[in-house]
């Protein structure tokens, strides 16, 4: 007499149980954040800027006393001594005000074109 350790079965049958087919479920998708009720105000954004602008503030202070060199400059005829975190930062400050300057005319010529735009189309 033999045995079997599994099921036997025909050529034509599949061992086994047959499994049903799973139901396609979605991955678990996490719950929505619970509403806190606080919603993100003009006084928050504005309180948010003060606190990074004195940060930025300490930190430039703190550059301009660690480098208080003397440097020489000259700017055309006119020739003077400052201190080199104070002529960085000046050096910086010019950089900014002329891309503001550019990024200002960009927008002018932009709206300029925009407004021609609207009063062509009514």
């Amino acid at each position: 007499m033999a045995t079997t350790d599994g099921p036997t079965a025909s050529p034509s049958e599949p061992l086994g149980d047959p499994q049903p087919a799973e139901p396609a479920v979605p991955p678990d998708v996490p719950a929505a954040p619970a509403d806190t009720g606080l919603a993100g105000t003009k006084a928050a954004a504005t309180w948010t800027g003060l606190v990074i602008g004195v940060l930025v503030l300490i930190l430039l202070l703190v550059f301009i006393l660690q480098n208080l060199d003397q440097v020489a400059l000259q700017l055309f005829f006119w020739e003077f001594s400052l201190p080199l975190g104070v002529s960085l930062l000046l050096a910086a400050i010019a950089g900014a005000l002329i891309m503001a300057l550019a990024g200002g005319v960009r927008i002018l010529q932009i709206r300029r074109v925009a407004k021609k735009a609207r009063s062509t189309t009514h």
